[in-house]
């Protein structure tokens, strides 16, 4: 499901095929039966952060990305350096969660599954608005 959005990276050896790599690790993730969503959760996370991190490499004005891994600060971050529009208020929140979540995952905490897949719904479109972009 994922990999087919950003289908365009596949194999490709710059950020935008790394998060193709993690697109398809949260599709394989999806097909098993995984109590604990964090895993997900953390491929999820690095998914976004290197499409945005490629998309402010190739597509922004300044050609560069930040050492952050906040998803709403790289969001906000194409959207002020590229031609990249969306509703940044719509998706900060859930951007902000996924990115707690990934921490999360690393710590070894437990999540909230529920809200965590409800996070995951929000920005799947968003998902395909940068795969669009990317496009262009």
């Amino acid at each position: 499901m994922y990999s087919e959005r950003i289908k365009q990276f596949e194999n490709i050896e710059n950020l935008g095929g790394k998060a193709w790599q993690h697109a398809v690790a949260c599709d394989a993730i999806e097909k098993l039966n995984i109590k604990d969503c964090s895993m997900h959760c953390f491929h999820f996370q690095q998914l976004f952060e290197l499409l945005l991190k490629h998309l402010l490499e190739t597509k922004s004005k300044y050609s560069a990305y930040p050492r952050t891994h906040k998803l709403n600060t790289l969001l906000e971050q194409l959207v002020d350096q590229s031609d990249f529009k969306t509703d940044i208020d719509k998706y900060e929140a859930h951007l902000t969660a996924i990115t707690v979540c990934a921490e999360a995952y690393r710590y070894n905490f437990l999540i909230d599954c529920k809200t965590y897949r409800k996070d995951v719904a929000i920005l799947t479109p968003l998902l395909d608005e940068l795969a669009e972009f990317a496009k262009s």
